[in-house]
């Protein structure tokens, strides 16, 4: 969390979905190259990287719709970043009191009142047993997961050379044929990044009549 806030704040950007899909591939880029993420923390990392990857989907592709789970994960980061950019902000107030050389005091102590238990009137042990059980019952219970080897099946290069390779057979082709056989969202995503990719480098050649219509690839043609 501390890693986007400071993404967000260095682009002077709100706690958005739209700015989170702004800065998802500065936060990539720096878990591909920080050395120092200890494997505890990895999957913290990932949790919020698999989040973004959907929030930057949506913007690259509107018509991509999210189920209802997917949207309730990226609302819960827009809800953390924004809780946790409030206690930050706290911590950095309280800093500055107890940097201050000025004195500071409790209230209880400035008023001279000492600590002081005062319940409820009418109030009987077995409501105070029912609150208590009731705040322990809320502590979640920390279980240990079974360790299991996750293998990477997907990548973008793959994708790029199994592009390049269609484009060779096939000299033209559309994207709605390249995604045909997709096994789910995330591999036409990565398609789609892929051709992106490839237009970029001005290795393929990309056209569509209008929003939202058919979208035809080929070679470019060197002049």
């Amino acid at each position: 969390m501390d890693l986007l806030l400071q993404l967000t704040e260095q682009e002077k950007l709100d706690i958005t979905r739209v700015s989170l899909a702004k800065i998802a591939d500065q936060y990539l880029e720096y878990i591909a190259q920080a050395k120092d993420i200890t494997l505890a923390h990895l999957a913290d990392f990932l949790s919020v990287a698999s989040r973004l990857i959907l929030i930057k989907s949506k913007a690259l592709l509107p018509m991509l719709e999210f189920t209802e789970e997917e949207e309730e994960e990226i609302k819960d980061l827009e809800y953390q970043l924004a809780e946790y950019k409030k206690f930050k902000d706290a911590s950095a107030k309280l800093a500055l009191i107890f940097d201050s050389p000025k004195a500071g005091f409790a209230r209880e102590g400035f008023l001279g009142f000492g600590t002081l238990f005062y319940p409820p009137q009418k109030i009987v042990k077995e409501d105070l047993l029912k609150a208590f059980s009731k705040v322990l019952g809320e502590i979640p219970v920390v279980e240990k997961l079974e360790e299991e080897m996750v293998k990477e099946i997907l990548t973008l290069e793959d994708k790029i050379v199994h592009l390049q390779e269609t484009l060779r057979e096939k000299i033209q082709t559309s994207f709605s044929e390249l995604v045909a056989n997709a096994k789910d969202k995330v591999e036409v995503v990565v398609s789609f990044l892929a051709m992106l990719e490839l237009v970029k480098q001005r290795i393929i050649h990309v056209e569509q009549g209008e929003l939202f219509s058919e979208i035809s690839l080929r070679h470019k043609t060197k002049e």
